[in-house]
């Protein structure tokens, strides 16, 4: 991503989470949850957990990250050993919301998709599986099991204007025009505008529900593979950059402005994993 929004993804009114189609839930693997603690709660402003928030999960080590506001951001998987022989590594990750998973799991695999994980089923959480799409990107499809207590919760770990919460969903791919056909397809998204980028092409706009939530662009073969971004808010991007550097994380490049006044940049945390940032800047340039 070089400009995160140019359209109507500014509006205040956030997309539905309460019909399939949407980002519900976001996820970091990670193989030292106390180093992810440290640094993300310096530069984004959670409170991760310190301890396993699933007792009784058995081998599973699973934290959530907390917001300011008393809400969730989503949750810090604790790779095994066992994970990481089986190919997973350090990385973000989406989960999108799905009426019916097998439904999903199987349209997704006759156009083409990968199972990376079945379909299961997860006591008070929902039924999810992990997919990949066509050309590699990974993802979760879920059905979320709200809490018996709230028949009627949705999720709000996206937002297009609020610090602390993923503000921007950023998708490359090998193939731009197709994965932006299989989103559409799957997931009732809608693609509208689009900025030139150069040798990259066109930035293509996706929408969900009419509210910008990020855009696809077409993977550069220097780059290391597809897969998505996800741009997190953070309430002072000079602040967010100071913090990456002090807790021994890297920067792309310096914030670059983008359309509405704020700035961009990507970070990598200690572990490796890529994640934007995205916020106003109020105190300066970027020390």
């Amino acid at each position: 991503m070089s400009d995160v929004r140019t359209q109507d993804a500014s509006t205040p009114q956030d997309p539905p989470s309460n019909r399939p189609g949407g980002f519900i839930w976001y996820e970091l693997m990670t193989t030292d949850a106390a180093s992810a603690k440290k640094f993300y709660d310096a530069v984004i402003g959670w409170n991760i957990d310190d301890h396993n928030s699933v007792p009784g999960g058995g081998d599973v080590d699973y934290r959530m990250i907390n917001r300011s506001d008393g809400g969730f951001a989503g949750g810090v998987l604790v790779l095994t050993n066992d994970m990481i022989a089986h190919g997973a590594k350090p990385t973000w990750i989406g989960y999108l919301h799905a009426g019916n998973v097998d439904q999903t799991l199987a349209a997704i695999e006759a156009d083409g998709g990968k199972t990376l994980m079945p379909a299961h089923d997860m006591e008070g959480v929902g039924r999810m599986a992990m997919v990949a799409d066509p050309w590699g990107a990974p993802f979760y499809i879920m059905t979320p099991t709200p809490p018996a207590d709230q028949p009627d919760a949705t999720s709000d770990v996206f937002s297009v204007d609020q610090p602390q919460h993923v503000r921007w969903n950023d998708l490359a791919s090998s193939d731009q025009d197709g994965a932006i056909a299989f989103y559409t397809k799957h997931f009732g998204w809608t693609q509208q505008g689009a900025m030139p980028m150069g040798e990259m092409g066109d930035y293509k706009f996706i929408q969900f529900d009419g509210v910008g939530i990020g855009a696809i662009m077409r993977k550069l073969p220097q780059h290391p593979g597809v897969g998505w971004t996800f741009y997190i808010g953070v309430d002072d991007i000079d602040r967010a950059v100071a913090a990456v550097r002090n807790g021994g994380g890297t920067l792309a490049s310096e914030p670059m402005p983008i359309p509405g006044g704020e700035y961009s940049v990507h970070a990598t945390d200690p572990q490796g994993v890529v994640v934007g940032l995205v916020g106003p800047r109020k105190s300066g340039d970027a020390q």
